[in-house]
């Protein structure tokens, strides 16, 4: 039983001894209390005055005493105003801990057979290109959501929607037919998404330079543009494509394999993974048939050059463009094909997008048409947006000199990790496979931490120095107070000391203590919270407070060196509870903890 189920019942018992009323449990209302404030939990009583008809003070000052001499769980009280503050006795924490001890998994609910399932998008890469920073950002806010969904007792499938087809396709194979000489991953010993991001760059300068050369001839921005020959090829290729053409289908899909492998290398360092991956190449013309439905339907209507549009003004928007003139799909369409796919292959209660906020308006109305269409979880469908993620100028240079990509990103973090790990001397007595490890660990954990305590949907600016600093708020510094633990408890199981199954009572504890124990037993909130909000932040910042409290209790009290045997017990099973659910927490966000450093 909680110890606030038990208090309201308490306090339920007192009104109506004291005062002879019958109350109901929600009219007890019992908060943490205040931190200037001595105490654990603060009883509100102003909702009692109408039965106790004294002063908010005295009546406090009733109830309190009657806690205190009935409920062995207070060992004492104080008040402020009318607000009564309960100091819960050490014995009581002491179960409370005991609880916590005795779960493996405090605070992760398992999906019962009957869960809701919950879909989460995310990812959602191009194939002419690798995964850059905001990528990062995606995939990690999108792996950690699916675990806090999780947590939560729900089923979950992470799906990523691949954009595989389209113009921007084009334009790298065409690059590489021309500039390429047969160059493949193997020749050339890059990863085969980089391959391809060259050739998409290559494309592109060779296309500015002809529109430069038109110019000089006299022509127009728009006219040399649309006078390039290489786009002029680029567009030719597309049409042969959605044509069938077996040629250029077996090298788009040669060079998407190639960037599949490369993907798949990002996504495995990343430690992020799906259930089901959807491709826009076999979801596009899915989407077109449940416009054309839609159309039939009379939810849309065709203008005189052919294109079909949605009319939203009825919901305070605008006309939306479905498919174009000459009958191909634009993004909403394939959202759409997608979305009907998805609903083919899983019975979905609740679909997230993670998609950044420059997409707000696109996904309030795919959600409208969506609904139209009749797709039950449409309405309530979840836009997971978040904002945009910037490094400090000049901090880390990538291949194309303006976005970063995500392997260098996660590379040179790694590095850092290492050299500002030997200088800490962290890495010392450890052999060159655990030194790698554990710089691996640190370096991708400063990474994950520092994108997942700021709250999505900021735009934030990612700081790689900053985020392996091993004090203040960030992944080592909870990682290390992780392995510190670690060694606190193989220093006493070497010296012959067990932490039992059942942590006696009988002990006094600190506020220090108590405080600790009433942090630990809140993750079971913090975790529901994370997921009603759609929101990890709330973890990390949570596992960094945690760490925080617990630094300072280890800066203040001893642990083995304690003389009191029961004591030194009580301490040991305490800091066991905060290392798992620092590595619960941590888990949950998708980042690894070193059990020494």
């Amino acid at each position: 039983m909680k110890i606030e189920d038990k208090l309201t019942a308490s306090v339920i018992s007192g009104v109506k001894e004291l005062y002879g009323a019958e109350v109901p449990a929600n009219m007890v209302q019992l908060q943490k209390t205040k931190k200037e404030f001595e105490g654990h939990l603060t009883l509100v009583v102003f909702p009692f005055l109408k039965m106790s008809k004294k002063g908010p003070e005295q009546t406090a000052q009733e109830i309190g005493e009657y806690l205190k001499k009935n409920e062995p769980a207070i060992a004492n009280y104080n008040v402020i105003k009318g607000f009564l503050n309960l100091t819960i006795a050490s014995d009581v924490w002491i179960e409370l801990l005991n609880r916590i001890h005795a779960d493996a998994q405090w605070g992760i609910q398992k999906a019962t057979e009957d869960a809701p399932l919950v879909m989460i998008e995310y990812s959602s890469p191009n194939t002419n290109k690798p995964l850059h920073l905001g990528h990062v950002r995606n995939n990690l806010l999108g792996n950690a959501l699916a675990n806090v969904m999780a947590a939560n007792g729900n089923k979950v499938v992470k799906t990523n929607i691949v954009n595989d087809r389209g113009i921007h396709i084009c334009k790298s194979m065409l690059a590489w037919l021309k500039y390429g000489n047969g160059e493949t991953p193997e020749s050339s010993g890059k990863k085969g998404d980089h391959l391809i991001g060259d050739y998409y760059v290559a494309f592109d300068k060779h296309y500015k330079a002809e529109v430069a050369e038109l110019m000089e001839k006299g022509l127009s921005k728009e006219e040399a543009e649309a006078q390039s020959p290489l786009m002029q090829e680029a567009r030719e290729m597309l049409r042969k494509w959605e044509a069938n053409d077996p040629e250029i289908r077996a090298l788009w899909k040669k060079m998407n394999d190639w960037v599949y492998a490369g993907f798949d290398e990002t996504y495995k360092m990343m430690g992020v993974s799906f259930d089901k991956i959807y491709y826009e190449s076999e979801t596009y013309l899915e989407g077109k048939e449940k416009v054309l439905e839609g159309l039939e339907k009379g939810f849309f209507y065709r203008k005189e050059d052919g294109s079909v549009w949605a009319d939203l003004t009825a919901e305070g928007l605008d006309h939306k463009l479905l498919l174009r003139a000459d009958g191909t799909s634009v993004y909403m369409t394939q959202d759409i094909g997608t979305a009907k796919l998805r609903f083919q292959d899983f019975p979905i209660n609740k679909m997230i997008y993670v998609v950044g906020n420059e997409q707000n308006y696109h996904f309030q109305v795919l959600s409208i048409l969506l609904d139209k269409l009749g797709f039950e979880w449409g309405k309530d469908l979840v836009h997971f947006s978040y904002g945009m993620v910037e490094l400090p100028e000049g901090k880390m240079k990538s291949r194309e000199g303006t976005v970063v990509d995500a392997d260098d990103l996660m590379e040179a973090m790694i590095e850092t990790a290492k050299e500002t790990s030997s200088e800490l001397g962290k890495l010392d007595g450890l052999t060159k496979e655990e030194a790698d490890d554990i710089a691996r660990i640190v370096g991708l954990g400063a990474l994950k931490y520092f994108i997942l305590k700021v709250d999505a949907r900021k735009n934030m600016t990612f700081n790689p120095k900053e985020s392996i600093d091993f004090n203040g708020n960030t992944g080592p510094f909870i990682q290390y107070t992780y392995a510190r633990i670690q060694s606190i408890l193989r220093k006493a199981a070497e010296a012959g000391i067990t932490i039992p199954a059942v942590i006696p009572t009988g002990v006094e504890l600190s506020t220090k203590e108590e405080g600790l124990i009433q942090m630990l037993a809140d993750f079971t909130n913090v975790v529901r919270q994370a997921g009603s909000d759609y929101n990890p932040s709330i973890l990390a910042n949570y596992a960094y407070d945690l760490v925080k409290e617990y630094n300072q209790f280890y800066h203040d009290f001893s642990i083995l060196r304690e003389e009191n045997e029961a004591l030194k017990v009580f301490r040991l099973a305490l800091s066991q509870n905060v290392g798992k659910i620092v590595k619960l927490a941590m888990g949950l966000l998708g980042i690894e903890v070193p059990e020494r450093m």
